[in-house]
């Protein structure tokens, strides 16, 4: 019997209702956005991406805008393991310096809100890859993503 290959790309791409433990408190979450993220209009309404690797990634909706929330995981962590505030910092550095990267608009650090640290950035329209051989799209396609990632970097 054969095992079926994951469709990565079908598999992670989207959103879910969050549940349990992946659940935030909108009210807390809803006070700490209105404080710290410019330009801000609740409500908010709050869903989780499917796909991601280890910092639960949650996307926010709001009048005023998407935002994305990046937070540590559940659990006992390393000191130095999962830092959103590296990744904040490093991200809103690249911003600032003309990268394709989205606004960053707060990192906060008070644990209460929502239980970890977590930041906030914009919300940006585009394709995550799964499988970087991209299977199904032409060569075409392929080609000139490799060479705006190179583009990119270089």
């Amino acid at each position: 019997m054969s095992e079926e290959k994951m469709d990565a790309q079908t598999a992670f791409t989207g959103t879910v209702t969050p549940e349990g433990a992946d659940k935030l408190d909108d009210a807390a979450l809803t006070r700490w956005f209105e404080e710290h993220v410019e330009g801000f209009q609740g409500p908010l309404t709050v869903s989780k991406f499917k796909g991601g690797q280890s910092n639960p990634t949650y996307k926010v909706e709001s009048p005023s805008g998407p935002y994305v929330l990046r937070r540590k995981p559940f659990g006992k962590l390393l000191p130095s393991a999962h830092a959103v505030d590296r990744e904040y910092k490093v991200q809103a550095g690249l911003h600032g310096s003309g990268f394709p990267v989205a606004r960053q608009y707060g990192l906060c650090t008070d644990e209460s809100v929502i239980g970890s640290w977590f930041y906030v950035m914009g919300c940006v329209d585009g394709r995550t890859i799964w499988d970087g051989a991209m299977p199904g799209a032409t060569r075409e396609f392929r080609r000139a993503t490799y060479d705006a990632m190179v583009d990119t970097l270089a």
